[in-house]
């Protein structure tokens, strides 16, 4: 599966993994004869180069065999977000046009999505115990050999969903690789640039089925570096992984963030993170009064990037650079940046519009599996090499960029366009307020209005005392926002429907108060 001069070659009980949770370990050795046993188990199930077939699982060491079984047999995998209710997860399958689904038996929604899927997926089998309708893959997985499997022609790859947050997940659908798994991966090459080597100890606090950790665990797998996995993201905990396991580089989203800053100063205190020389962090823009709060906490090593799954184009902002450009997401990494208007015109620094991507060197176009509507959607109106992932922003003069929100949720009172982010940067200050969503709904005189929605850190309030604390947080936001972005009323909820990888579903949030 490796070169042979990769250190797992060398030294096959390298850990490759590390489950922070259990302390259980996989090694290089084990991950390359599981992988290879996974891989002839879905050929002799019918796959072949370039079939696609799916994984629902929880963070589980075994996750990473699933990946690479994919990868070293040249097929097209989907991880699907184990979140998901089953008509979503059928849906993926369904669209994705897999042949085989994986799925763990540790999953309430694994049965259903079965009975949902077996009309049009073949192979239905399961990985740690029993599911009605599936065949469990374990007694398959033990009659194959232990030798490694020859290496096809053709690396495999993903096929990842986006989190759906504006629509139905599309899939994101990238040519198949023209080298074999034994040259690399090229994500890794570029994490290598980034200081990732085969001594690297990366903390993944995130699900795995998400583009970011997934790309960037196989990535520093493929280096001969080990993967710590968090079965779930708790801010305690993670601050104990990186001392424990003397952790180098690590992969965040703000809402981690934001939930480590709100610990006890004693506890934020209280653990050794000197080993710790990068945390990346990017999926969602980061308040920036939390940012800088970070970087006073764990120093310089704060490193941003804004990208998506379509691979179209990257910025990137280290934190030197980022307290000299508060807010910036950084300047573009080998592509060039166009903020454009309506019209497709090129908009001068400063003025806001949507955000394209343009990769002068050899382009490689992405598409939006099975629609042509969307995938022409995310193309220049003049110039079809130019893509975009649908945010806005603006370019300073410097060129570095700054998000100012999804186009979808820009709200538009009295002709006056209003951006929920800026808000909800406000709102996620306040000491007892874990999370805020903003967003427009209708207003006979002005079209639209500013509600927000706030998770509240203490019991939920009713009757006077929710008015009390209402007119408090308004009172709050008036010292940071001019009075037209201000909430004209504010509601309280136990959980914003926000994903693990930080993304918020604000759109079923919206539609909620829409529907009454």
């Amino acid at each position: 599966m490796f070169s042979p001069d990769h250190p797992s070659v060398r030294n096959p009980s390298r850990p490759a993994a590390v489950n922070t949770t259990t302390g259980e370990s996989l090694t290089f050795g084990q991950l390359n004869t599981e992988s290879s046993r996974i891989a002839r188990v879905l050929r002799e199930k019918g796959l072949a180069v370039g079939d696609h077939f799916s994984l629902m699982m929880e963070n589980n060491l075994t996750f990473f065999c699933f990946v690479w079984a994919a990868y070293r047999a040249g097929f097209c995998i989907t991880a699907i977000n184990r979140y998901l209710t089953a008509s979503e997860a059928a849906y993926i399958v369904q669209d994705s046009d897999s042949k085989v689904l994986i799925s763990s038996a540790n999953l309430d929604v694994s049965a259903e999505l079965g009975r949902r899927v077996a009309s049009h997926c073949p192979v239905l089998l399961s990985y740690g115990g029993a599911i009605e309708g599936f065949d469990a893959i374990e007694p398959l997985l033990a009659q194959q050999p232990a030798e490694p499997l020859a290496v096809d022609t053709t690396c495999g790859q993903a096929m990842l969903y986006s989190s759906g947050t504006t629509g139905r997940p599309k899939g994101v659908l990238r040519p198949m690789p023209e080298h074999d798994i034994t040259q690399g991966l090229a994500i890794a090459e570029v994490m290598r640039a980034f200081g990732f080597s085969e001594n690297t100890r990366y903390l993944s606090p995130a699900p795995l089925y998400h583009a970011a950790p997934f790309h960037y665990s196989i990535g520093t797998q493929s280096l001969g570096g080990c993967v710590y996995m968090m079965e779930k993201f708790d801010p305690k905990d993670a601050l104990e992984a990186i001392e424990k396991y003397r952790i180098t580089q690590s992969q965040w989203v703000p809402t981690m963030f934001l939930r480590m800053l709100k610990l006890p100063e004693e506890i934020r205190q209280a653990y050794d993170l000197s080993s710790h020389r990068l945390a990346i962090h990017a999926a969602a823009p980061c308040p920036v009064e939390a940012k800088r709060r970070m970087i006073e906490w764990w120093g310089p090593i704060l490193f941003e990037y804004y990208a998506g799954s379509e691979g179209n184009g990257v910025t990137v902002i280290t934190s030197p650079d980022w307290l000299e450009h508060p807010g910036s997401v950084g300047r573009p990494l080998g592509c060039l940046v166009h903020i454009c208007g309506e019209d497709g015109e090129e908009l001068p620094a400063g003025e806001t519009g949507t955000i394209y991507f343009e990769q002068p060197e050899a382009p490689t176009l992405f598409t939006y599996h099975k629609d042509a509507d969307k995938t022409l959607s995310s193309r220049h109106p003049l110039n079809k090499a130019w893509t975009t992932l649908g945010d806005i922003g603006y370019l300073d003069a410097e060129g570095y960029l700054y998000l100012t929100d999804r186009k979808a949720y820009m709200i538009i009172s009295g002709g006056v366009n209003i951006y929920p982010r800026e808000i909800e940067d406000v709102l996620v200050m306040h000491p007892q307020v874990v999370d805020a969503a903003v967003f427009g709904i209708p207003n006979a005189d002005f079209g639209e209005e500013v509600k927000a929605v706030v998770q509240w850190q203490d019991e939920l309030p009713e009757g006077q005392k929710a008015s009390t604390i209402e007119q408090d947080l308004m009172a709050y936001c008036r010292e940071s926002l001019a009075p037209f972005k201000i909430p004209r009323s504010i509601d309280f909820t136990e959980e914003l429907p926000r994903l693990p990888t930080g993304k918020l579903y604000k759109r079923i949030l919206r539609d909620s108060y829409l529907e009454t």
